[in-house]
């Protein structure tokens, strides 16, 4: 968990908003791990190095029923271009079909153009009509 935190704040560097990564691994543990947990996740590992992750859970969509949610897909700096995210989003894509899923969803920031020409080569849909909203506390 101590690795997959720090692909979490490498996403976040990358993004602009270090400060914003308030999780910690006791708390990925216990969301993760317990008697309910609320997401999974898979690792691509090169020489037991772990480069990459990608962290889902389930939503509920009232048009289209179960949904996978993509939380995030992350490759290290080092592996991108490798077919490490491509490995992961096809391992994404088949889990949420082996759990009776109707899709996938997740979020892309408008200025990441490399991530969204990924996505666009992997045939996904990117929908610019909606806004995200969000609370805090």
């Amino acid at each position: 968990m101590p690795v997959v935190l720090e692909l979490i704040k490498e996403l976040a560097d990358y993004e602009k908003l270090p400060d914003q990564v308030v999780t910690t691994v006791e708390s990925m543990e216990r969301d993760g791990f317990g008697d309910q947990s609320l997401y999974g996740f898979y690792v691509a590992e090169k020489e037991s190095v772990i480069i990459g992750m990608a962290l889902y859970y389930y939503r509920y969509s009232t048009w289209k029923g179960k949904r996978l949610y993509l939380e995030d897909l992350i490759v290290t700096d080092q592996a991108r271009g490798t077919g490490v995210g491509k490995l992961l989003f096809d391992q994404m894509i088949a889990h949420g079909k082996e759990s009776n899923c109707t899709g996938m969803m997740w979020q892309v920031l408008d200025w990441n153009e490399p991530a969204i020409d990924f996505y666009k080569k992997n045939d996904a849909d990117i929908d610019g009509g909606w806004l995200n909203c969000h609370l805090d506390w």
